[in-house]
């Protein structure tokens, strides 16, 4: 990872976007625009912890480090910028 990467500020969820857990995980729900995204347990949590939570790309990550002791911290870092350009894509997440 790079630095850039580590030091990025997390994108805040969009004021319009509704969550809501389910057993599953959650399902965010865009009201304006119709869209909905589910999420697993794991994308959930990473919901969760975006500001105020957490400012910081490392610091997400590190508390799922935490969290998932078992998974790589390479995984978790590529899982949570998948996961992150995905809610980018749909609108669900605003840049800082």
């Amino acid at each position: 990872m790079s630095n850039s990467v580590i030091q990025r500020q997390l994108p805040r969820p969009h004021p319009g976007v509704i969550f809501n857990t389910v057993s599953s995980g959650a399902v965010l729900l865009h009201a304006p625009t119709e869209i909905y995204f589910g999420l697993n347990a794991v994308g959930s949590r990473v919901w969760q912890l975006l500001p105020p939570e957490c400012e910081s790309f490392e610091e997400l990550c590190n508390r799922l480090m935490v969290e998932y002791p078992d998974v790589p911290a390479e995984q978790i870092a590529e899982d949570v910028t998948e996961l992150l350009n995905a809610l980018e894509n749909q609108g669900l997440v605003v840049s800082p």
